[in-house]
């Protein structure tokens, strides 16, 4: 008998995978190890932010390098970064064409119904219509730059499939929104130090909280049935599959308990 465990008795082995953490601590792990490589990631983000011609590029080429380290899989920062600037340069340019019109036709229409609602009360509900439609365009965007670097959909199709993965990935939508609400009104509260804190954190934390909290929705409800239409396995999985020639085996559970009345029995040999 040990002195906390019975050393006698067969062990339970070597779990063949380590036990996964989830939630918040899964996050914080991962996030934990990948900062400094995203605070760089956030740097090169905002170089290669030329307004209105590279800003949509950029933001699909940051999310193609953020979900991978979300998802625990492997990216060279500078390399991956510009390839996936590269590869979908044309969907994100479109993208982010779309997003300044949107932006300016909001910046446009917000004031203007919230001036005639004072007047005619009537007119609040095309506001209340109005900042619906901001916030539904907001949360979309956390699927949409997603799609672009995981799928090989058409920009419609994306449109189309972000807005219904908003509702259906409801929890993870509202919780990355509030955390994008709380990251904007701090460094709004922090101004003018938070502009420095922008430079090196703020775009990548934010695009790797979304990654990290919708990416698992577009596998479920776009990339996982087009494998299981195929009838092939998803990819992303292959790291939970077992080689079949291990290099050791595994006996945990197997071995015979150690008979200590026959070793004290026997007698070592002296070396004198």
């Amino acid at each position: 008998m040990g002195l906390f465990s019975n050393y006698n008795n067969a062990g339970p082995g070597i779990p063949k995978a380590p036990q996964e953490k989830t939630g918040l601590f899964k996050f914080m792990e991962i996030y934990g190890r990948r900062m400094w490589v995203l605070m760089g990631l956030n740097l090169i983000y905002l170089l290669a932010c030329i307004p209105i011609i590279t800003v949509g590029p950029a933001t699909a080429a940051m999310t193609k390098v953020a979900r991978n380290y979300s998802q625990e899989r492997h990216a060279f920062i500078w390399h991956d970064f510009w390839q996936a600037f590269k590869s979908n340069f044309k969907q994100g340019f479109i993208m982010g064409i779309i997003d300044i019109v949107f932006v300016i036709a909001f910046i446009v229409a917000i004031p203007f119904y919230s001036t005639i609602a004072q007047q005619n009360p009537v007119m609040y509900i095309p506001f209340l219509l109005c900042l619906m439609c901001i916030i539904v365009f907001f949360m979309m965007h956390f699927y949409i730059y997603l799609m672009i670097v995981s799928t090989t959909l058409s920009l419609g199709q994306i449109l189309k499939n972000s807005f219904f993965l908003t509702s259906l990935g409801l929890k993870h939508s509202l919780i990355t929104l509030l955390i994008w609400i709380t990251v904007g009104l701090l460094m709004i509260q922090m101004l003018p130090l938070s502009i420095f804190i922008m430079i090196f954190w703020t775009a990548s934390f934010l695009c790797f909280v979304t990654c990290f909290n919708c990416y698992p929705v577009i596998r479920k409800y776009v990339i996982q049935p087009y494998y299981d239409k195929l009838g092939e396995d998803n990819p992303e999985f292959d790291y939970l599959k077992s080689d079949n020639e291990a290099v050791f085996e595994d006996m945990g559970g197997k071995e015979a308990p150690i008979n200590t009345d026959k070793q004290k029995k026997k007698k070592g040999k002296r070396i004198g």
